[in-house]
């Protein structure tokens, strides 16, 4: 493994580790389910921190998403991977994550077998330009009103994002 390409986890439907694959496999196949974590991050109003991802990301470009998002490194635990990625994708360094739930996302590229977590967060952040064009605070009132928004002919969240705040807010309530 030391192409110096991304390997993913794959998993069963039931989430147990079956292998590994190349991140460019897993992300054209759909065949191929891998593990990932969310982290919801909202400040101590209740707003969700949402990133606009880079225009030079294979998987929806200048589209806002959630908080932080990202792949487990092969053996990696998914809170562990949460910290992680909250560390890499926004320099948030101390803050407690509590888990959700987990779900599979499919769409025709791939197939996602995905930990969600929260946490209040209040302090500054600092997104990996190299990942985020942009983070800011939205109302879930805001996010709901733009949900399969369109009108330009361009969507404003991922198809991602978009299943994931539909179920955060089913199961929440």
């Amino acid at each position: 493994m030391s192409s110096g390409e991304e390997y993913v986890e794959v998993v069963s439907e039931d989430g147990v580790s079956v292998g590994i694959a190349l991140r460019r496999y897993a992300h054209s196949d759909p065949s191929i389910l891998h593990r990932v974590v969310h982290v919801l991050v909202f400040n101590g109003k209740g707003e969700l921190l949402l990133q606009k991802r880079s225009m030079n990301k294979d998987i929806g470009p200048g589209l806002w998403d959630v908080s932080v998002g990202g792949h487990l490194v092969p053996g990696e635990t998914v809170a562990d991977a949460a910290r992680r990625e909250m560390r890499e994708e926004l320099g948030i360094e101390f803050a407690d994550i509590r888990f959700l739930y987990e779900h599979i996302f499919r769409n025709d590229e791939e197939s996602e077998f995905v930990s969600t977590f929260e946490c209040v967060y209040n302090g500054a952040v600092f997104p990996n330009i190299e990942e985020i064009d942009e983070a800011a605070f939205f109302s879930l009132d805001r996010i709901n009103s733009l949900i399969g928004d369109n009108i330009t002919g361009e969507y404003f969240f991922t198809e991602h994002f978009e299943h994931e705040i539909m179920l955060y807010q089913e199961l929440t309530g």
